[in-house]
């Protein structure tokens, strides 16, 4: 398992910026209005030619009839594009055969020109009384050549009225957003210091000034939480050092005297480890609090070594075995304390977990690898293994907060470390702390 946050590991979904979502608004909006303008007067120019040139021809066709009956050959069409034609129903077969089944009323017939074949479209006006029949035909042709201009008219007005929507939307969105880009800037450039700067006093005010002063609030309330938390753990670093060190001296002293029995030297060598552990834990704890990296060296392999014997004085009776295999040296670029702290927190929860059989700390060319024969790992520990206060399904009643493995976590996020722990090849579990 790789100590680094979940949360933090997790790929932020792909997300439109708000100044696309903007621009775009604009765009289909614009698009949008302009084709349901131009479709609507498509549809109503049609609606309205197709009305007033029925009404006319049909009126027309009327007059044609009635002019006919009172004079048969003095009748004339005193209008251009129209011919007028009437055929007794006598002589039906000159009555061309497009016509023939058309009921009363207005049609839209195409027909060949006779100069050229050319289909040409014509209104055509049809009065069917029982001796005559009546047409009149009117030439659409030009009405049609319009129809096609305004058509390609109102398509490059939808394009032009588009391009400028998006025009518009660009301009907008760079009003709308350059305070908010602003705001982010200085935002992330006050967040590299240890006192921000303030915010509102930047902006007019307006929604994104009213922003400013909520997070000047969050800012200074998230300051003053901070500064509270370093306050504390320095505070509790320098007033425990001081007992701490009372009790080293005092135990030195102690175990100088060599008419000590070895019941009360095995006791105060005890109490003697007890308080390295406890200095090197507010060492590590205090560097993670500040967040800093502190500079020092050491030997893994040594340090491996003195926390065995740390352990193995501590076993009990216990029938669990500690040994220490691999290179004889690893030296690194770390303080002792904090080697310490990781890997003996390991150590720890390997030794914890195995009731019987052995732990070994194998020390390899730039990890250190604990394993023991304990009941292994499950998939819920494998999982929340590293969680601050999640203690494993074998824990029982045993001691301890779960903070250990979340302290080892953060160290080697703080030292660019890698922590592993997988189950072992027969049982028990396998941790593995690769430096960086």
């Amino acid at each position: 398992m790789q100590a680094t946050d979940p949360a933090l590991a997790r790929l932020p979904r792909a997300r439109r910026r708000l100044r696309t979502r903007i621009i775009l608004s604009f765009v289909l909006f614009g698009f949008a209005l302009t084709t349901l303008i131009a479709a609507t007067t498509v549809y109503m120019r049609n609606r309205v030619e197709n009305n007033v040139l029925g009404a006319a021809l049909a009126k027309n066709n009327n007059m044609f009839a009635e002019g006919f009956y009172r004079n048969p050959t003095a009748v004339g069409i005193p209008f251009e594009k129209i011919q007028g034609r009437q055929f007794s129903t006598r002589k039906l077969d000159k009555v061309p055969p497009e016509w023939r089944d058309l009921s009363n009323g207005v049609h839209d017939v195409a027909m060949p020109a006779q100069a050229s074949g050319e289909p040409r479209v014509y209104k055509l006006a049809v009065r069917k009384d029982p001796d005559y029949w009546f047409f009149l035909a009117y030439d659409i042709a030009e009405e049609r050549e319009s129809q096609q201009k305004l058509n390609s008219a109102l398509v490059a007005s939808v394009g032009i009225f588009t391009l400028f929507s998006l025009l518009i939307g660009w301009w907008s969105a760079a009003r709308v957003m350059s305070p908010v880009t602003e705001l982010a800037q200085r935002l992330r450039r006050s967040g590299t210091s240890s006192s921000p700067e303030a915010l509102a006093p930047h902006f007019p005010e307006d929604e994104v000034g009213e922003l400013a002063k909520a997070l000047d609030d969050y800012a200074a309330r998230l300051t003053e939480v901070v500064q509270r938390d370093r306050e504390f753990n320095a505070d509790v670093s320098h007033e425990l050092r001081t007992p701490l060190a009372v009790i080293r001296g005092a135990v030195e002293l102690l175990l100088a005297r060599p008419e000590l029995d070895e019941r009360t030297r095995t006791r105060l060598s005890r109490i003697q480890r007890a308080e390295l552990q406890c200095t090197d834990l507010i060492s590590a704890l205090l560097l993670l609090s500040r967040n800093e990296r502190a500079v020092g060296q050491c030997d893994a392999a040594r340090v491996a070594q003195q926390l065995l014997e740390s352990h193995r004085a501590q076993l009990a009776g216990k029938p669990v075995v500690l040994r220490l295999e691999g290179a004889a040296t690893l030296p690194l670029d770390v303080p002792e304390s904090v080697l310490s702290v990781a890997l003996g927190n390991l150590i720890g929860n390997a030794v914890k977990y195995t009731p019987s059989g052995e732990v070994v700390v194998r020390v390899l060319a730039n990890a250190v690898e604990v394993s023991d024969s304990g009941p292994g790992l499950s998939a819920e520990d494998a999982a929340k293994l590293f969680t601050r206060g999640y203690r494993g399904t074998h824990a029982g009643h045993s001691q301890g907060g779960g903070i250990g493995l979340s302290i080892v976590r953060r160290l080697c996020a703080l030292y660019a470390w890698d922590v592993r722990v997988r189950p072992g090849d027969g049982r028990g579990v396998v941790a593995t702390l690769t430096f960086g």
